[in-house]
């Protein structure tokens, strides 16, 4: 990427407006003034989705985040060699960004963004739970609704390491939650690419392409997208029913509506332990 085709003062001007810089004092008179999001990322591009949808969805609240390229960087390295993804070493890191973000923020509640990283979430859970600190895996929302339509699902992914992780995430929501899931995927590298160049139109196109393509090949009753940086694909088509004739599910609306709902019942100001 040539970074001089780049406007720095656009840049800089319209991500420091969707991050501001950090401050102890909360926004008052919002909804969620006082409440503290962790967000553990699988890698520290995405943290700006998290912050867009988090201030979207939970407004007035600190979305606090934590991960780097080299959590992304292992995984993939490992789902080329075959190896298990996400390694080990990925979901201990995962344990120790949470518990750093309760430590150093005294969050009140961590969300796990990462859908390659969905696997991580009950040693989360699990080291948090002495702590009182809930935890959220980002996609779990989705994949509840997707079950409960009970219609076919398709499941759309452009990042190869994540289509493992979820669907075996929908099966063990079925699974969960007593009924059966019937569901096909569509990996849709390119678009993956796309999204990499900054070609987000590009990138929705591709997905609305592929979903149209699914839906006259087999029936498809609900779609889902895989990775929370798909999310951008609601940019362009708001209302999908009208777009698509199905409805098309989101990990940034549907996870942090999640988030939100948990927070709503979590005080805030939570003490040091």
């Amino acid at each position: 990427m040539d970074i001089l085709n780049v406007d720095p003062i656009r840049l800089f001007g319209d991500y420091m407006k969707v991050n501001g810089v950090p401050k102890l004092e909360f926004e008052p008179g919002l909804p969620y003034s006082g409440k503290k999001l962790g967000v553990v990322n699988g890698s520290s591009w995405i943290s700006l989705w998290s912050t867009w949808f988090g201030r979207k969805f939970l407004p007035g609240a600190k979305i606090i985040n934590s991960g780097n390229e080299a959590v992304q960087l292992n995984f993939m390295h490992a789902h080329r060699l075959d190896l298990p993804c996400p390694p080990q070493i990925n979901i201990d890191l995962f344990c120790r960004h949470a518990r750093d973000l309760f430590e150093l923020a005294e969050v009140d509640a961590v969300l796990i963004s990462c859908s390659t990283m969905n696997r991580a979430h009950r040693q989360v859970r699990d080291q948090m739970a002495p702590l009182g600190v809930p935890v959220v895996q980002i996609d779990e929302a989705m994949m509840e609704e997707a079950v409960l339509s009970e219609g076919r699902v398709l499941v759309v992914a452009t990042h190869g390491p994540t289509v493992s992780s979820t669907q075996s995430l929908l099966r063990e929501t079925a699974d969960r939650m007593g009924r059966k899931v019937r569901f096909t995927g569509a990996t849709v590298e390119e678009a993956f690419h796309q999204l990499g160049r900054g070609e987000i139109e590009a990138h929705n196109r591709t997905l609305g392409e592929t979903i149209r393509r699914a839906r006259s090949r087999e029936q498809v009753d609900i779609v889902v997208l895989a990775q929370l940086s798909m999310s951008v694909f609601s940019f362009s088509h708001p209302d999908p029913m009208a777009d698509f004739g199905v409805r098309v599910l989101n990990s940034g609306e549907t996870g942090f509506r999640r988030a939100a709902e948990l927070l709503q019942g979590n005080p805030a100001g939570r003490c040091r332990s």
